[in-house]
C-alpha cells in the first residue's frame, strides 16, 4: 500500500536539539487543541518490526509506534517531520489515536521556537527495565523528569496472582498506543 500523500508541513521547523539530535519545532504560535502533524511512516507487522530493528541499539532512534497488536507504523520508511519529535517527561504535546492514524495534539500552547515534545510511555518488560532504563535514558532536563522514557511501573494492589498472566512485548512509546525508540 503506497503511503498517503503528506501536505506541506507549515507547523513544524526541523533543527537540532537540545535534547536529542534533532528535534521538530514550532514555526508559530501553536493553540491548546490544535491538531500539529499526522505520524506517517509504512504500516508493517511486528514480525517485520523485529526483523528491522532486533536489537536495543541506543544509536537507533525511536521511529516505531503500535497502532494496535497486528500493526505498527515505521516512520524510518516514508515518515514526516514527526519522526523528530523528542521525548519530555514535562510535554506539551500529546498523541491521539483516530481511526487507524496517529496524530500529536498540542496539550497547552506553545510558543514559536519551543521544541515540540510528548511522552513516549515506552513499556518494557520488568525482567529488562533495569538494562532498558540505561538505554532508554531521558535528557528533557524538566524539573519532573524521570531519567528514563521508560513508562513508570504502576504500583499493584497486592492480590493473589492469576495463571496466565499477560506477558509484555518490547519497548514501545505513544500515549494510547505504543511504539518502539
Amino acid at each position: 500500500m503506497p503511503p498517503r500523500s503528506q501536505p506541506k508541513q507549515t507547523w513544524l521547523k526541523v533543527r537540532r536539539s537540545p535534547i536529542q539530535g534533532k528535534g521538530a519545532f514550532a514555526k508559530r504560535r501553536i493553540p491548546k487543541g490544535k491538531r500539529i502533524i499526522e505520524y506517517a511512516g509504512e504500516r508493517i507487522t511486528p514480525d517485520e518490526a523485529a526483523r528491522r530493528y532486533l536489537d536495543d541499539n541506543p544509536e537507533l532512534p525511536v521511529l516505531l509506534f503500535d497502532l494496535d497488536k497486528d500493526t505498527l507504523i515505521d516512520a524510518g520508511h516514508h515518515g514526516n517531520e514527526a519522526r523528530f519529535i523528542n521525548h519530555s517527561c514535562e510535554p506539551n504535546c500529546d498523541t491521539v489515536l483516530e481511526k487507524g492514524r496517529i496524530f500529536i495534539e498540542a496539550i497547552r500552547e506553545i510558543e514559536p521556537g519551543m521544541e515540540i515534545t510528548y511522552d513516549y510511555h515506552l513499556d518494557a518488560p520488568r525482567r529488562e527495565r533495569a538494562r532498558l532504563r540505561k538505554i532508554y535514558a531521558c535528557r528533557c532536563s524538566s524539573a519532573s523528569c524521570r531519567g528514563t522514557m521508560l513508562e513508570p511501573l504502576r504500583r499493584r494492589r497486592r492480590r493473589p496472582s492469576k495463571a496466565g498472566a499477560v506477558k509484555r512485548g518490547a519497548v514501545r512509546k505513544g500515549a494510547s498506543s505504543r511504539a518502539r525508540r
